[in-house]
This record gives structure tokens, C-alpha cells and sequence, in this order.
């Protein structure tokens, strides 16, 4: 008689494999951190990693929770969306934080102020309205990070152009205090400090930690009016070291915990 294996059978026998392979890859992430930490004199404690799992299935984030994971990002609303009312659902072992990391556009600040925990990428004063207004629609409190647009400052040589970068999105350093101010003011929101991403263009580009400590100056500048504001969100999968020598609090690491991302089409 043939013996044929269940599909609950072959789900389980993924679902371990799986959970070894981010096992391991968790393991080598906090390797990396501890030892980024170690070699600027830091405690570990300092740095929360941020386990960015866009395009992977909320599967996976539940698997990343049940591995001690706390603090999960997404940056497309209509996944995000999903993927954090799915894992609700079902409910992980402890509580996720979750993180909104893209570009975000006014009209989708309701849907994001439904499961988002931070903000990331508050780069306008229009964005800061919509999510005011949305987070107090919502009942709930949303914290916020400035995106900084590092290739749009005008203390490297560069012309600030006063606004957002037309592709990664991000508010030149120079328009920091007031962008502050505004989520400062604003009901429903917290501001808790500043994000960039490693510019590709201007003359911080392929200088990473020259681009991290410079924002970690900008930090400094905005904690003066604003003690509190004290998250720096800075580095990834492969420039997380030289964020944590700067001084990141956040590194947001995706592709080294979950594998190669598959092409998006």
C-alpha cells in the first residue's frame, strides 16, 4: 500500500525548515549587531533590530515572533495591512511592533494609523495632518520618525531644495526643526526622531557612515528642542555596522534574517 504523506504532514515539515533557516539567520544578525556593539563601546541593549518583511508571508512573521522577534516593518500599506490583521488573528505568542517604513501617501494614513505602532517616513506637513487626523479617528497614539533626505544637505555642498527627494522620499535636513515642530504639535502623534536610508546620489553616496553621522548631528540638533525625540532609525542588511557605530538605535534588517527577496513583478 503506498504510504502518502498529509498535506498538515508537509506543512509542518516546512513550516521547521523554515523556522531553522531564520533560526540561523536571526542568529547571525545578533552576531553581527553584538559584535557592531562591542566595537563602539556600546551595550547591545542600545540597538532594537527591526526585522523588515515585506513581500515574505505573515507565516514568516509569525515564525519571526515564536524566535523572540519583536519589532517587525512593512512598506506597502496593502500588504502591511493584511499581513498585520492576519497575524492578529491568530494571535503570536507576545506582542508585535510594527513598523511603517515606505513612502507613504496621504490617502492611505488612515489604513496605517489602523495597525502601525511608528512611522518612519514622516517627510511633509501634509502627511503629518493626515496622520493627526487619522490616528485620533483611530483612538490611538502613532510614533513618528523624520525621514531625512541625506543627499539633500545643504551642509555637504549640496542644494537643499527645501522639500522631499523625488525618489526615496525624505525632508532635506534643513526643513528638520519645523517638520518637528508639526508633529510636536500635532494630536495623536509622537515625535520620537529621525530615519534615513544611505543615499545613493549626492556626497554622501557610498559613504555610509559619514552619511550616519551626519544624521546622528541632526539628531543632536533636534533633541535640543526635543529632548524625547530620541530613536535613530539607520541601516541595513549590509550597512548595519557602520550605522551602529554612529550611534543608530534602530537598524531595520530584512534581506539578512529572511533570504534573498523574490522579484517583484
Amino acid at each position: 500500500m503506498a504510504d502518502f504523506t498529509g498535506d498538515g504532514e508537509v506543512q509542518e515539515a516546512a513550516d521547521r525548515e523554515r523556522r531553522g533557516e531564520l533560526a540561523a539567520n536571526l542568529a547571525a544578525v545578533e552576531e553581527r549587531i553584538a559584535g557592531a556593539c562591542a566595537a563602539a563601546g556600546r551595550k547591545r541593549e542600545e540597538v532594537t533590530l527591526v526585522v523588515v518583511t515585506k513581500t515574505y508571508p505573515a507565516s514568516d512573521v509569525l515564525l519571526l515572533a515564536d524566535l523572540g522577534v519583536r519589532h517587525v516593518a512593512e512598506n506597502r500599506d496593502q500588504e502591511a495591512a493584511g499581513k498585520a490583521a492576519w497575524c492578529a488573528e491568530r494571535g503570536a505568542d507576545a506582542p508585535l511592533t510594527w513598523h511603517f517604513v515606505g513612502q507613504l501617501q496621504t490617502n492611505k494614513a488612515r489604513s496605517v494609523a489602523r495597525y502601525a505602532d511608528y512611522v518612519h517616513s514622516v517627510d511633509r506637513p501634509r502627511l503629518v495632518t493626515a496622520l493627526a487626523a487619522a490616528a485620533e479617528r483611530e483612538g490611538r497614539e502613532l510614533g513618528c520618525l523624520l525621514q531625512v533626505a541625506l543627499d539633500k544637505d545643504a551642509a555637504s555642498g549640496e542644494d537643499s531644495g527645501g522639500g522631499a527627494t523625488a525618489d526615496r522620499g525624505g525632508v532635506a535636513p534643513g526643513d528638520v526643526p519645523a517638520l518637528a515642530d508639526a508633529v510636536a504639535a500635532a494630536q495623536g502623534l509622537r515625535l520620537c526622531g529621525l530615519m534615513t536610508v544611505a543615499p545613493l546620489a549626492g556626497a554622501y553616496a557610498g559613504r555610509q557612515r559619514e552619511a550616519f553621522e551626519r544624521l546622528m548631528e541632526i539628531s543632536s540638533g533636534l533633541r535640543v528642542a526635543h529632548p524625547a525625540a530620541t530613536m535613530v532609525s539607520a541601516g541595513m542588511s549590509g550597512d548595519l555596522e557602520e550605522a551602529i557605530a554612529a550611534g543608530a538605535t534602530h537598524v531595520r534588517v530584512g534581506t539578512a534574517v529572511l533570504g534573498v527577496r523574490p522579484q517583484l513583478r
